[in-house]
């Protein structure tokens, strides 16, 4: 298997080795994103964007259907430049 291995502790946590931190361009306070798709999890830097909210609705895939988009729309935020 190709790839760099981290091993998770018994508190579910692990170390980004330290050329993926590079790769990312994160260092200490940074925030990361996990992201689901099809191939699996990906991993990315968190840009603090202050016109973004920090609460993701497209993380939330499963309320897709249109009543929850009718129920929800005055939560929608504003759409990203």
């Amino acid at each position: 298997m190709n790839g760099i291995i981290s091993k998770l502790s018994s508190k579910s946590q692990t170390v980004i080795p330290r050329v993926v931190r590079e790769k990312l361009g994160v260092k200490p306070g940074d925030h990361l994103r996990y992201r689901y798709t099809e191939a699996g999890v990906v991993i990315e830097r968190e840009v603090n964007d202050p016109e973004w909210p920090a609460f993701d609705p497209l993380a939330f895939w499963e309320w897709g259907t249109a009543e929850d988009d009718a129920a929800f729309a005055h939560l929608q935020p504003k759409t990203r430049p």
